[in-house]
């Protein structure tokens, strides 16, 4: 199992940055730089891959309809360029608060999009001229659309690689499922490893018996809180505003992913419970009705014994890659976290 960090898109940039850098000397192999309506992912992650030498660098994740797939391709491969080969592209649909609250873009088709848009990807890093007849995507732009100049390019420079690991952020079924068949890692949020296999097994195992085998094994990437020792109890706490966050406010009822996740997990009464809450305004009281058994369970927050009982969960479900957020305003302790993490793992 590899260990990483995921940085937040609201924190200190630099700081963020240079924790990361001490970590890389700790043995820590990923680094995941997230993107909703802060600063954007790209800066962040070329920044790193100026101050870090060997860990691999991930997009967690670039939503799919804010760049064109062209532009995608690009943006990956300078990435992959500047950091000589360890950019991991991750992706994924954000929801429609982002995509039409802040971009203005019409949240439409995922799963048709990021299908085209990852064979998009690939054309143009085998340096292909870029032909392609989609459903979403026509490039180039026909005449009827056009100008009818528009003529078919592949990208000018020389991409280090001609297949950059591409790993897709999905909850929903079907979702789950095309990850499963075309892409190289998974990146769920909220994993509960002792009931995955009921909530994702069929749709996992559906794609896999589509997937070209020169992909290799699926990577589960999973992102969680730690913090570990016997005084950390109450850190469990600010993972709560979190979850009221998504589960309850981020969508209305009825088209709320992770509301649907939570009920799946067998939390329906505290999702629907949270979601009042939430969009009645009353966010304290949404935070206090996440369930501590919901928190805690989803965290690797607690004593070492428990932590490595959570560690040992998660590679039975199948993790490959956890991707932690201390829970702590000290560097210092951060960095303890994570050695203690490394030193526990599997």
């Amino acid at each position: 199992m590899r260990i990483g960090v995921a940085l937040g898109y609201a924190g200190g940039f630099k700081e963020a940055v240079a924790q990361v850098v001490e970590l890389e000397k700790s043995g820590i192999e990923v680094a995941a730089v997230a993107e909703a309506y802060a600063f954007d992912g790209v800066s962040q992650l070329g920044y790193l891959a100026a101050k870090t030498s060997s860990v691999d660098l991930l997009s967690a994740v670039f939503p799919i309809y804010t760049r064109t797939p062209s532009l995608l391709a690009m943006t990956a491969a300078g990435l992959d360029y500047v950091s000589d080969g360890r950019f991991n592209l991750g992706i994924g649909t954000s929801g429609p608060q982002v995509v039409e609250g802040f971009h203005g873009v019409p949240f439409d088709a995922p799963l048709g999009r990021t299908r085209e848009l990852v064979e998009i990807c690939r054309q143009v890093w085998r340096r292909e001229r870029v032909q392609y007849a989609g459903k979403h995507y026509q490039i180039p732009l026909p005449a009827d659309r056009g100008t009818g100049l528009g003529k078919a390019l592949k990208i000018i420079n020389h991409p280090v690689r001609e297949h950059i690991p591409i790993s897709i952020a999905a909850l929903g079924p079907k979702n789950v499922e095309l990850t499963a068949e075309i892409a190289d890692g998974w990146q769920p949020v909220f994993f509960l490893p002792e009931r995955a296999e009921s909530v994702w097994g069929d749709a996992l195992a559906a794609g896999a018996a589509k997937r070209d085998p020169a992909l290799g094994a699926l990577d589960v990437m999973v992102g969680t809180s730690l913090a570990i020792g016997d005084d950390v109890g109450d850190r469990l706490a600010l993972t709560k505003p979190t979850l009221a966050l998504y589960i309850g406010g981020m969508g209305a009822k009825g088209r709320n992913f992770y509301h649907n996740l939570a009920t799946r997990y067998g939390f329906g009464a505290a999702a629907d419970r949270i979601q009042e809450l939430y969009l009645a305004g009353r966010k304290s009281e949404a935070i206090d009705a996440v369930p501590n058994d919901l928190a805690r369970d989803l965290s690797l927050i607690g004593p070492r014994g428990f932590v490595a009982e959570r560690l040992a969960a998660c590679a039975a479900a199948g993790v490959t890659t956890l991707l932690v957020r201390p829970v702590t305003n000290d560097p210092r302790e951060a960095v303890r976290f994570v050695e203690e993490l490394l030193q526990l793992r599997p």
